[in-house]
């Protein structure tokens, strides 16, 4: 993460992962491309389903936190390059994201640990959310990610 190699990385670190704007536009389409259930694509449907309104689709939500994760990584290259994700667990899409919506995403440390399997490579554990701009918590998860031990 951020170009660190595992032992730089300490529990606790957190970092601003940077903010995406929900627009009527990027929801459509996602929502077309990926997700089209009908209160994700049309506005009457969306009046008439549980959100009252046409809401992002939860995974554009998530989306949206990938795409800042990795800008965010990409900005501060360093010698250290992530691995791949071996999964996740907690995923709460805890309320809509409408048209108009900016969300901040981050990222915290919660922990670390060497991987027996793969020598040169550990664990990184992580909490990550998404918070509008009224500051309301609207997604959360808990992460891993591969990431290299110092050569």
């Amino acid at each position: 993460m951020m170009g660190l190699y595992l032992e730089e990385i300490e529990p606790g670190l957190k970092v601003d992962l940077g903010t995406y704007a929900f627009t009527r536009d990027n929801i459509l389409k996602f929502a077309a491309a990926y997700d089209p259930q009908p209160f994700h694509l049309d506005d009457e449907a969306a009046a008439l389903g549980p959100f009252g309104r046409l809401a992002a689709s939860g995974w554009h939500t998530a989306a949206g936190w990938m795409a800042c994760f990795v800008a965010t990584n990409n900005a501060h290259a360093g010698p250290a390059v992530l691995g791949p994700s071996p999964g996740f667990t907690n995923l709460r899409w805890l309320k809509p994201v409408y048209p108009g919506d900016t969300i901040s995403y981050t990222t915290e440390v919660t922990g670390k640990r060497d991987l027996a399997s793969r020598p040169g490579w550990g664990l990184l554990f992580a909490t990550n959310e998404g918070v509008n701009q009224n500051g309301e918590r609207v997604f959360s998860f808990d992460s891993k990610v591969m990431t290299p031990k110092s050569p």
